[in-house]
């Protein structure tokens, strides 16, 4: 039999069809795994009794400080197992491997987890029942795709991927191949936003007009000097499919840690705010708080028909436009303090403001207005998010962050960065999934770009 990696290789434009295995027989086969580690009696974690057959076990990809901090929140849900991590940089494989055994040191089960450099190997465990994935966002799209191929669940980190056609790919891979996957927008389990959504849904605010949201700037092409790459890090293999001959290593893009004694990352990826790399604050908070607009108004898997760039002919801010009439600007949403993100509805009766921890309504008999300070990191872990996936997982149904969510605020993110770059409206028809013509944003490389080889993105199919 032919392992994942071989298969990748062989046949990556090739897509899966459903296995047809319920997830009762893909446990069964899980027996042939990793023999005394998984397969156990039925046991009890923090007074919960957990059956062998509602035991989920996962591999992490991705063991940066996101990675981490997903692990943290994953592992306060009954019943999870961690079994392998995977990483381009040695140190940090080691470091995850050290936080999981002591993890289930300190839950009383057996001590293992595995580590790997190259994902595929990772994915021909058949012990792993789903994967959790925090890479830089242009591994996103491969390693969910491979992941859902090898008949893996899948938690991924937002925004959904790099460019648009692999969001698209991704999202028929998920129904290809008949599996879960929760998108990392962990705000959609938080309180605050989901007494938002329910009140603009509900129509308390009467019509809504305007929505004012603020996400932050876009990239900007890489600056950053070259410097050697350390012997931990394999940074060709952290470029996979990029091909910009224009990016090299800086150690801002690969922020370094150390084991001992333990220092963990002083920044977040930079790769996050060059173009070459990312797609700036557009898709690092727009995937957080644009996510929550289009729930909000109903255009969940849907999005704006036009977007006009700030400054062109004199417009102040981002404007996005919606098929019913619904404006969204990239703007303050609050005046006393117009850096921070969150969002503003505006409806003809009231409006409403919420933000992480804080949520405001002009009519305050629709909520009690309720202000919180949140600590610098705390809105990275979310458990309800993660026991949402692990409880999709059991009972085979969409989570609160499916794909076709998470695809339609991708889309919207990587467009916001496209009509800026080109200095003058786009249109885009979230029906049809195409630019209508306008070979220009067609072109442009957050729609699609070529993938250095051997890399081939399964799944594609370009629109326009």
């Amino acid at each position: 039999m032919k392992t994942v990696k071989e298969n990748n290789k062989a046949a990556c434009t090739e897509q899966a069809q459903p296995g047809g295995m319920s997830r009762r027989q893909f446990l069964g086969t899980a027996a042939t795994g990793i023999a005394g580690f998984m397969i156990l009696p039925s046991f009890t974690v923090d007074g919960v009794r957990i059956a062998p057959s509602d035991r989920v076990v996962l591999g992490f990809v991705g063991l940066g400080q996101q990675g981490c901090s997903d692990f943290r929140s994953f592992s306060s849900c009954p019943g999870v197992q961690v079994a392998a991590c995977c990483d381009v940089d040695s140190i940090k494989r080691e470091r995850f491997r050290r936080y999981v055994t002591k993890w289930q040191k300190e839950k009383g089960v057996p001590q293992r987890c595995d580590m790997y450099e190259e994902y595929e190997r990772l994915l021909d465990r058949k012990d792993i029942d789903a994967v959790a994935i925090a890479t830089p966002d242009h591994w996103h799209a491969l390693v969910a795709i491979h992941s859902l191929q090898a008949g893996k669940d899948v938690y991924l980190q937002k925004p959904l991927t790099y460019t648009i056609t692999e969001g698209l790919a991704v999202q028929r891979a998920v129904r290809a191949n008949g599996r879960i996957l929760q998108v990392g927008s962990q705000q959609r389990s938080s309180a605050e936003f989901q007494q938002a959504i329910a009140l603009v849904r509900s129509g308390a605010l009467g019509d809504i007009k305007e929505i004012h949201c603020r996400v932050g700037d876009p990239p900007k092409p890489l600056d950053l000097p070259e410097m050697p790459v350390p012997q931990n890090l394999n940074f060709n293999l952290w470029m996979g499919p990029l091909n910009d001959p224009k990016i090299h290593y800086h150690p801002d893009l690969c922020p370094p840690v150390s084991l001992d004694p333990d220092v963990n990352e002083k920044l977040w990826g930079a790769w996050r705010w060059y173009q070459e790399t990312g797609n700036g604050y557009p898709a690092d908070w727009g995937a957080h708080m644009y996510d929550i607009a289009q729930a909000a108004i109903g255009m969940d898997g849907l999005g704006p028909v036009e977007f006009i760039p700030k400054g062109y002919k004199g417009a102040e801010w981002l404007t996005m436009k919606y098929a019913n009439g619904i404006i969204m600007q990239e703007r303050p949403y609050r005046d006393d303090n117009a850096g921070a993100q969150g969002i503003k509805f505006i409806g003809d009766k009231e409006w409403l403001r919420v933000a992480r921890g804080f949520i405001e309504c002009s009519n305050k008999k629709l909520l009690e207005t309720k202000q919180e300070n949140i600590a610098a990191g705390q809105y990275e872990v979310s458990s309800p998010h993660m026991q949402n996936f692990i409880d999709a997982i059991r009972n085979h149904k969409d989570p609160i962050a499916p794909v076709e969510y998470g695809c339609s605020t991708n889309t919207l993110c990587c467009i916001t960065n496209i009509a800026r770059e080109l200095g003058r409206p786009v249109r885009w028809n979230p029906a049809t999934l195409n630019f209508e013509g306008d070979k220009e944003a067609a072109a442009h490389r957050l729609y699609y770009y070529d993938y250095r080889r051997p890399y081939k993105l399964p799944y594609l199919e370009k629109r326009c």
